[in-house]
């Protein structure tokens, strides 16, 4: 037997559940990895409330965190018990003390890289390397805007920006927030709750606007992600986590000049075994050398989930956030 966190129904933190089940052997081509940590991160919110549909109910829940194989199935030649491993593209139940998953999904972690810094940071960290390497590759010298950079996903931002050159405007919620930023690299803050962000991105780029904004936050930032792209500017809207963007008038992006918008996720860049370790690699060798610092702000046990899951939403974190099995 072991421990896991499941749900029934859909609804808030308190529809979580700290049960005991029995893991599944692994399939043929499947690794059961016993966790040493776990990764809190706002896509698990989304499962939970509904906005995005599990397979089945009850459900697992978490898509990423590190630990040692346990058990491997017959076809799996990549991994062997004992290895130290990462993931962070699910599937649901990595909120648990095992966890079967794909061998395509895992990555081979590093002796340098501890099993806290994995899980606190794949998934935000492969979110970073694919934003900022792939999606639009940002180029030395030009200023880009990233909202809600002190959080788990901006923080690594900030850094990895920074080691790139990259003059980053980060949006943030209190002067606390941006005096993290900026200590993580940020160029500039704009603090969205006392002042108009697309107006000071004008000011602060002398009235050229920026060429991509990164847009994790969603609904309550649409407008204000629009109003800041340059015209033929790139909106990269990664995240919902104030709300889903949804009845977007495609004739806007005419009228905010010519602009481009994509909806990327990390499953269409990590497609397949070599390119999720080489994203991992990329991610790796930043942590190595320095560039970008994973900082576990919060730690909460397990059984602590629904905890965990209320300070996210309410933007009470800053860094990342783990699960301690």
């Amino acid at each position: 037997m072991a421990k896991r966190i499941q749900f029934s129904a859909h609804g808030g933190p308190e529809v979580l559940e700290y049960v005991d089940y029995t893991p599944a052997e692994p399939g043929p081509q499947q690794v059961r990895v016993r966790n040493e940590a776990i990764g809190l991160n706002f896509i698990d919110t989304y499962f939970r409330s509904g906005l995005y549909a599990p397979p089945a109910l009850p459900s697992g829940l978490g898509a990423e965190g590190a630990g040692v194989v346990d058990a491997v199935g017959s076809e799996v030649t990549q991994f062997k018990v004992g290895d130290r491993v990462a993931y962070g593209s699910g599937p649901l139940g990595a909120y648990s003390q095992l966890h079967v998953l794909p061998a395509a999904n895992l990555v081979h972690l590093p002796d340098e890289i501890s099993f806290e810094q994995a899980a606190g940071a794949m998934l935000k960290g492969l979110t970073v390397q694919y934003l900022l390497r792939q999606t639009y590759a940002v180029k030395a010298g030009e200023t880009i805007l990233f909202h809600a950079a002190a959080g788990g996903v901006g923080s690594l931002a900030c850094q990895w920006a920074k080691a790139l050159g990259v003059k980053l405007i980060g949006t943030v919620s209190s002067p606390e927030k941006a005096a993290l930023a900026k200590s993580l690299g940020a160029w500039e803050t704009i603090d969205y709750s006392k002042e108009n962000v697309a107006q000071r991105v004008l000011e602060l780029t002398d009235g050229k606007k920026v060429p991509v904004v990164y847009d994790g936050v969603g609904k309550d930032t649409w407008l204000t992600s629009l109003d800041s792209v340059a015209p033929r500017g790139l909106v990269v809207s990664f995240g919902n986590a104030s709300g889903a963007v949804d009845g977007v008038n495609l004739g806007i992006l005419s009228a905010k000049g010519s602009l481009y918008v994509t909806r990327p996720t990390l499953a269409t860049y990590a497609n397949n075994p070599h390119n999720l370790q080489a994203m991992a690699d990329d991610l790796f060798s930043m942590i190595k050398s320095g560039k970008v610092r994973i900082d576990i702000n919060q730690r909460y046990a397990l059984a602590d989930a629904a905890k965990a899951q209320t300070e996210l939403s309410g933007r009470r974190t800053t860094g990342s956030t783990i699960l301690l099995p």
